[in-house]
């Protein structure tokens, strides 16, 4: 469904177009100004999964800057200050006091800004294809020639600027892609633009920048280039590097990953400042493993098409994920079992509720999960976990009806007087590859819980 349009009023009489999508902390995007457009750009089908995928396990706020998009084109303030009050319209009409900032290209000056004047208010930064010193931007012979060709034939340049800087195929995708950025914006408005975000250096605001920083680049991007990546990261306390493949987001795999890595990050970050720990570390030893696996995803992949299971599996992974982040346990990136999902906690208790959650999920979204519960040794090695105790919670989940969560008696044993739920005896249940039976409890939700 395509985003509901809203405006807020800057403190300079602004207009700006926003829009929010999906639950929970706030992300807000800084689009590359002056190339954005709320409406135009939800017809970009990888640039609407990457929305999708973001808003799956967060509240995402994006808007349009002034002087582009569905916000106030007759603008003369169209300073990186100017593009601040933007935001601070937006977050104020938003009644958002804390949040994360995802931003790209030109718009990162306005996020720089903000990052080394309010650190109180932002949690994480992600900076993507972007520089720290903007004059280098135009001194780049392709931005030079873009710059040219931007005076003289605005269809042109947007037609290479696609090819050339955004990596779009050739032919109607180009064109298609073209259409877009002359949408964004006028001819004038972008020289305005330019002109005005030109000469900015953003080096003496860097080190003042005290929260989680992650900085973006695209492998085959010509710009910013790798050293100025580089330096970009060294300046910022702490801040950490990653590279994506292609020039941009122009199929749905990159924007897939481009999602992904954001999401991880920031979600990364929520963790452990809810555990206070100091990365998202999978326990070695014992821990209570969760494992989620869609419901004959072989039948509904037939009855819905490849392409829009896919979707909805996409989707629904962004969503468990999220759901295990955020309540004490650490989705497993690096093992993938057919379409499951799976988790680790310290707790069973968590385990259990994340567990009903996720069953609640999956079945609003129309891909009903098996779910199982165990607890027991497990060995940490390159982001997976292994061990006998991962396949019988597999072998468990397998066992459950859909949407219902199935525990192993040591995980009622470890839960039955703090998970505020009730326990349906199952008897004992013989385990492909596990040589004991074992006994399992279907969970039960109290009503008066």
């Amino acid at each position: 469904m395509e985003p509901r349009i809203q405006y807020a009023k800057t403190s300079d009489g602004v207009s700006i177009a926003f829009c929010i999508m999906g639950e929970g902390a706030p992300v807000v995007l800084m689009a590359g100004w002056p190339f954005c457009h709320l409406q135009a750009e939800w017809m970009v089908p990888s640039y609407r999964l990457y929305h999708e995928r973001l808003a799956a396990g967060a509240r995402v706020i994006r808007y349009d800057p002034r002087g582009c998009g569905m916000s106030q084109r007759d603008v003369a303030d169209l300073s990186a200050e100017g593009r601040v009050r933007d935001l601070e319209a937006v977050l104020g009409h938003a009644r958002v006091d804390a949040f994360d900032i995802v931003s790209w290209g030109v718009g990162s000056q306005a996020a720089v800004l903000l990052a080394s004047r309010q650190p109180e208010q932002l949690r994480h930064l992600v900076l993507w294809d972007t520089a720290p010193r903007s004059p280098d931007h135009y001194r780049v012979p392709q931005m030079d020639g873009f710059i040219a060709l931007a005076s003289t034939d605005w269809e042109m340049l947007t037609e290479t600027a696609a090819a050339v800087y955004f990596g779009w195929s050739q032919g109607d995708e180009t064109r298609k892609f073209a259409a877009y950025l002359r949408e964004c914006v006028t001819q004038a408005d972008a020289l305005r633009a330019f002109e005005a975000s030109a000469n900015r250096d953003l080096t003496p605001l860097l080190p003042k920048i005290a929260v989680p920083t992650l900085v973006l680049r695209h492998h085959e991007q010509f710009f910013p280039s790798m050293e100025m990546a580089a330096e970009l990261t060294s300046a910022i306390p702490g801040a950490a590097m990653a590279t994506l493949e292609g020039r941009w987001i122009t199929t749905d795999q990159r924007a897939e990953a481009a999602a992904r890595a954001m999401s991880e990050f920031i979600h990364e970050g929520h963790h452990e400042q809810q555990t206070g720990g100091v990365g998202m570390q999978l326990p070695s030893g014992t821990a209570i493993i969760l494992f989620a696996d869609i419901v004959d995803s072989i039948a509904l992949t037939e009855r819905l098409g490849d392409a829009a299971f896919r979707q909805k599996a996409r989707e629904l992974d962004g969503s468990l994920r999220s759901l295990i982040s955020e309540n004490g346990g650490t989705p497993v990136e690096g093992k993938l079992l057919g379409d499951g999902v799976l988790a680790v906690f310290t707790s069973a208790r968590q385990a259990i509720d994340v567990a009903l959650r996720c069953g609640k999920a999956g079945s609003h979204g129309g891909l009903p999960l098996h779910l199982g519960i165990h607890a027991g040794d497990v060995i940490r090695e390159e982001g997976n976990v292994y061990g006998g105790a991962v396949n019988i919670a597999s072998r468990i989940s397998g066992l459950s009806a859909p949407g219902e969560v199935l525990v192993s008696d040591t995980v009622r044993g470890l839960a039955r007087t703090s998970a505020g739920v009730s326990f349906e005896d199952r008897g004992e249940q013989t385990l492909k590859g596990v040589s004991e039976p074992v006994r399992l409890f279907a969970v039960r939700e109290r009503e008066d819980g």
